[in-house]
């Protein structure tokens, strides 16, 4: 029956035996608004039309005035790949504050979740999100905002979680594949990874967590993201870290903040990607901020906690140059 629970990811999302996924948290929608909230406005913009995919675009009111260049940041938004959007109340008001705090313009990009459309649709999406922010290189873009106030010289990439993986596995392929005709490199400066969502199927070191639940839960919740991987954890997708067969050497940016948690269940796995960026050959800059006491996406749930300012203030000094 429809009513048979499979998995209970209660208060986040449960899904049915009959494979329907009841989303507990994230899906309630805030319109964008012309009117500023904290000096800043924002619109929604198509970026897919045959998969009818949006982004949100955010801007500085005062740019708007002065047609001023801007830092330009691409947000991917996290939920464990399977709840949560770039138009909750939660992203809507983290970019809105992170855009205010740093001055830049900002497009939160929203891709197709599992287990409706299972991995690797995530990065696909997010890959398509990023070719179409850099059709606004040569200012001929179809977004005005981008077209008018983006600087592609100082392009930085972000996200939390399921995001922080995202934005490591785009910055990679950027090295790679090239997002516009005409890029000397992978047109990415920096990238912000916020207790990114990495694991493996045994710890990563030995201060990492070995409560066996715990390490259970984080697979099942790969499970139901990716049901077609065989490797579960160790998929290359989500085992960034422990891995000898993942090079990140090829990383295609210059500098590289990870934010990570004391108490987030994933701290380890951030603290050795660091770890490992920097014993690699990759030439660029790492810096590792970590907030004391603190839990997974603490800064989501609690915005106005003096830990919650703090993050938000080194994610700013990051895109302003300050790091």
């Amino acid at each position: 029956m429809d009513s048979e629970i499979a998995f209970d990811f209660s208060p986040w999302f449960i899904i049915y035996k009959s494979g329907r996924i009841e989303r507990l948290d994230g899906e309630t929608f805030v319109s964008p608004s012309l009117t500023p909230q904290n000096g800043v406005i924002s619109k929604d913009v198509v970026y897919s039309p045959g998969d009818n995919l949006s982004v949100r675009v955010f801007l500085p009111e005062k740019a708007a005035e002065t047609g001023e260049k801007l830092p330009l940041l691409v947000y991917f938004h996290g939920g464990g790949f399977i709840i949560e959007t770039p138009f909750s109340p939660t992203y809507h008001t983290f970019l809105t504050t992170a855009v205010s705090s740093s001055g830049c313009v900002a497009v939160s990009v929203n891709y197709r979740r599992p287990p409706e459309n299972p991995i690797p649709t995530a990065y696909d999406d997010s890959w398509t999100s990023l070719k179409w922010v850099f059709t606004h290189v040569t200012g001929c873009g179809p977004e005005s905002w981008l077209n008018k106030h983006a600087d592609f010289s100082r392009v930085f990439l972000a996200g939390d979680s399921a995001g922080g993986n995202i934005t490591h596995h785009m910055t990679m392929r950027a090295a790679k594949e090239k997002l516009s005709p005409g890029l000397s490199g992978s047109g990415i400066f920096g990238i912000i990874l916020v207790h990114p969502y990495f694991w493996s199927k045994t710890p990563v070191d030995e201060k990492d967590i070995t409560d066996v639940t715990k390490r259970l839960r984080s697979e099942v919740m790969w499970k139901i993201a990716s049901p077609n991987s065989k490797e579960g954890v160790d998929d290359p997708w989500i085992n960034v870290v422990q891995a000898e067969s993942v090079d990140i050497s090829g990383l295609g940016c210059g500098k590289v903040l990870v934010m990570v948690a004391e108490l987030d269940v994933l701290v380890r796995q951030d603290w050795c990607y660091a770890e490992k960026l920097e014993r690699s050959s990759w030439k660029g800059e790492v810096e590792v901020m970590e907030s004391e006491g603190e839990k997974h996406v603490f800064h989501l749930k609690n915005p106005d906690t003096e830990k919650a300012h703090e993050l938000v203030k080194k994610f700013a000094s990051f895109i302003k140059g300050e790091m």
